[in-house]
């Protein structure tokens, strides 16, 4: 795909454009300083669009979105509260919103200041009058022909006939030609490939099909169109040709391709911690809050390609953001919003203080370990050079916001601004396993949850959007088997058999019984899945890559070849100020019969503990270091500056010969069929003899041989993870209190690194 062509090929409006983490005196200064930076002027108009009018279905997440990038664009990026400009719902109406980006940053951005748009909301397709030709590619399909649009509030409120008052992509591509600087990032959370709901997902769209036909801009769209060519003093020629080379000025950012689906998805458990957000704007923030200070866009896209990765393994929703950069000019090497962030990497900001509780925003928690900050976790507070002033316990969330109360010997509560780094994340001990029930269900709905309610640790949930699944439980319908085609799934069920899906509705292979088995039989028969589904979820709750001061490298590769397919490190193993777990180079898939290892370095001054687990698509764990059954504690053991390869090849390699195809007496990881592994790799500074322990008397059951990985099964899954965050707990409680309801880990004293690959069939 031809980078000019960008902005016609995602699935936003981008398609419209023309193409595809002391004293109260200095922590005021500190906030105050950063507020105060003049030079360049920042400006951001933010919109989000919920609640639309009857007639456009409403979404959830938009106003979130808003809220995640002004807080990150204040506290991380220095923007002044004043120069940040937001319109939702209602007042995001068609005039509000060329107002506002006429009059609030037109007016205002003078040649090198910075300038922020983003938009979340619905989007679509309308027919271009004058649209530019593109590859006959199927990247393409389905947008030959049309122009990218965002819906504002009102936009089908006054139909008349097909012509809707969408804006289209090539007005968005006049306004951002208006601005005076060159120092412009355009980010949109919207799609046009498919609207509607799918499992516990909803889709940023609406069909373009309008009345009999397809949708036409309105005359209020073309004469804005016509207005600002005038004022820009082009032809239609002009404009045209101008499009056709690309977006108009600095980098414009989309949340999926034009053949995916932006998700609006819930997050958190139910009740006040639950919350919904655009998939793409809670990667991109949450990433941006602890990124280093001089990350190149283009690497920050490596980077969420990762993070998308992570929640297609979870949902099978594929959805990569897309970028393109302004013709002939190199801003692909620029950091994003062209600033270099002003402040250190962090997990939480403080908003303010309440009734002597202390109130923070959560912009750099991962959506994945939410469960483990609703209560117990314990945060630092940092100065500007990132070094610890003091300590919060938090005792609640709602949404994004954290509350906490002062522990340790620090009295003056924090002034907003200050930023928070995680010390100990506070584990639930009660964590369960929510399974979503599908409409699919249909009359067996309240006795598949009578049945659920009886399993321990399962949590039957409604597919509302209020409880955030793991999985779904239903039966297979052909909207089901039309996704297994698409996504290449072998070995699922019939028509109408019972199993599990994901949030977003596509069958889990090996977990679908007989058209005929009843609702008992398939719970009976589904208990071992949850279990090891169970200690997956558990475990991922535990991944705190992003936050641990343990200095370690991880880097996966094939054996064959010097492909690097992910290189992931601990906060320790950077400057403070920096962010971890990145990807150093390109994410590519690899295909089915690759061979693959792991290579774990210490770069601590003293030994760490190291455990490395495979986690497959259906959710098996399969323990791949150590393997010396007769001494695990020992074979666990990396001595500063060493590093262990798993598995552990130790005859001498035919370079010439695929071991994969044709096997040796030794193990070799080799990746078959389709879909997602997930590489975890577990650090300690104590042994973790429990878990060991269990380990190695699951391998002698087995009589598994010295070197051979061993496979848990659905209980031995469980008490392995139960034994290890016991562990992690108990070397935790010596230096700091933490509740007693809390399985605590402790991020100077445990690190877990998680990396996924993507197999692909031939």
């Amino acid at each position: 795909m031809k980078r000019r062509h960008f902005l016609q090929a995602t699935s936003s409006a981008l398609a419209a454009i023309g193409l595809s983490q002391l004293d109260v005196v200095r922590q005021a200064n500190q906030y105050s300083r950063v507020l105060a930076q003049s030079t360049p002027r920042k400006l951001a108009l933010l919109i989000g669009i919920n609640a639309y009018p009857t007639g456009v279905a409403s979404l959830r997440g938009c106003v979130t979105d808003v809220q995640m990038q002004r807080e990150l664009l204040i506290h991380r990026f220095g923007f002044n509260p004043t120069d940040i400009l937001t319109l939702t719902d209602s007042n995001a109406t068609r005039q509000n919103l060329l107002d506002a980006f006429d009059n609030h940053l037109i007016q205002q951005a003078q040649p090198g200041d910075i300038v922020v748009f983003h938009f979340s909301g619905h989007g679509s397709l309308v027919v271009d009058p004058d649209p530019i030709q593109l590859p006959r590619i199927d990247a393409y399909a389905g947008v030959q022909g049309y122009n990218g649009t965002m819906i504002p509030y009102d936009a089908r409120m006054n139909l008349t006939g097909t012509q809707v008052d969408d804006i289209m992509g090539k007005t968005l591509f006049l306004l951002m030609s208006a601005l005076q600087t060159d120092q412009v990032t355009v980010m949109l959370d919207s799609c046009h490939s498919g609207g509607g709901t799918r499992g516990d997902l909803q889709f940023r769209a609406v069909d373009s099909r309008v009345g009999r036909g397809e949708a036409e801009p309105s005359e209020a769209e073309l004469a804005t169109q016509e207005r600002w060519m005038d004022r820009l003093g082009w032809s239609d020629a002009e404009l045209l040709e101008r499009r056709s080379r690309g977006i108009a000025k600095g980098v414009a950012l989309g949340s999926a391709q034009a053949n995916q689906l932006a998700a609006d998805a819930s997050f958190g458990r139910s009740g006040a911690g639950q919350f919904h957000a655009g998939a793409f704007t809670y990667a991109l923030t949450r990433y941006l809050w602890q990124q280093p200070s001089n990350l190149p866009l283009e690497r920050v896209f490596v980077d969420l390609a990762r993070s998308t990765r992570d929640v297609a393994r979870s949902s099978r929703l594929v959805q990569i953001p897309v970028y393109e950069v302004e013709p002939g000019q190199n801003h692909q090497q620029r950091p994003l919003y062209f600033i270099d962030p002003p402040t250190p990497a962090a997990e939480a900001v403080v908003l303010g203080n309440e009734d002597g509780e202390v109130r923070f925003w959560l912009g750099g928690v991962s959506s994945q370990s939410l469960d483990a900050f609703e209560t117990g976790a314990i945060f630092s507070i940092i100065d500007a050079q990132g070094h610890e002033i003091g300590q919060i316990e938090q005792t609640r969330r709602v949404g994004l916001e954290g509350y906490g109360v002062l522990i340790g010997e620090r009295r003056s509560l924090p002034e907003p601004g200050l930023l928070l780094r995680e010390r100990v994340r506070g584990i639930p001990d009660n964590l369960t396993l929510r399974l979503g029930l599908d409409p699919s269900l249909g009359d067996d709905l309240a006795t598949m949850r009578s049945r659920l309610e009886s399993v321990s640790r399962v949590d039957p949930v409604a597919v509302n959007g209020e409880a955030s699944p793991h999985f779904l439980i239903g039966r297979m319908t052909d909207e089901s088997l039309a996704l297994v085609t698409q996504e290449q799934i072998q070995q699922v069920g019939n028509l109408g058999s019972l199993g599990l899906f994901t949030s977003g509705l596509v069958p889990l292979n090996r977990t679908f019984g007989s058209p005929d088995e009843s609702v008992e039989a398939a719970v009976v028969r589904l208990v071992p899945q949850f279990q090891v589904l169970l200690a997956g979820q558990i475990l991922r709750s535990v991944l705190n890559s992003d936050t641990s001061d343990l200095n370690l490298d991880v880097i996966v590769q094939p054996v064959q070849g010097n492909q690097v397919v992910g290189r992931n490190r601990s906060r320790g193993s950077q400057s403070l100020d920096t962010v971890i777990q990145r990807v150093d180079s390109s994410i590519e898939a690899l295909r089915s019969g690759s061979e693959i290892s792991i290579t774990v370095t210490n770069r601590e001054d003293r030994p760490i503990h190291v455990g490395v687990l495979a986690i497959g698509g259906t959710g098996a764990i399969t323990v791949l270091h150590p393997t010396d059954w007769d001494a695990p504690e020992s074979a666990s053991l990396l001595e500063p500056g060493r590093s262990l390869m798993a598995p552990e090849l130790r005859q001498i390699r035919d370079p010439n010969r695929n071991y994969c195809e044709n096997p040796s007496n030794e193990f070799h990881l080799c990746l078959s069929g389709s879909g997602y592994v997930e590489l975890l790799t577990i650090a300690s500074t104590t042994p973790l003899r429990d878990a060991l322990r269990g380990i190695q008397q699951i391998a002698d059951a087995s009589r598994a041989a010295r070197g051979q990985p061993i496979g848990l099964g659905a209980d031995d899954a469980l008490s392995v993870v139960d034994a290890l965050l016991g562990e992690a707990d108990r070397s935790t409680r010596g230096d700091i209190e933490v509740r007693s309801d809390r399985q605590a880990i402790d991020v100077t004293k445990m690190a877990a690194i998680s990396t996924i690959i993507q197999v692909v069939e031939d």
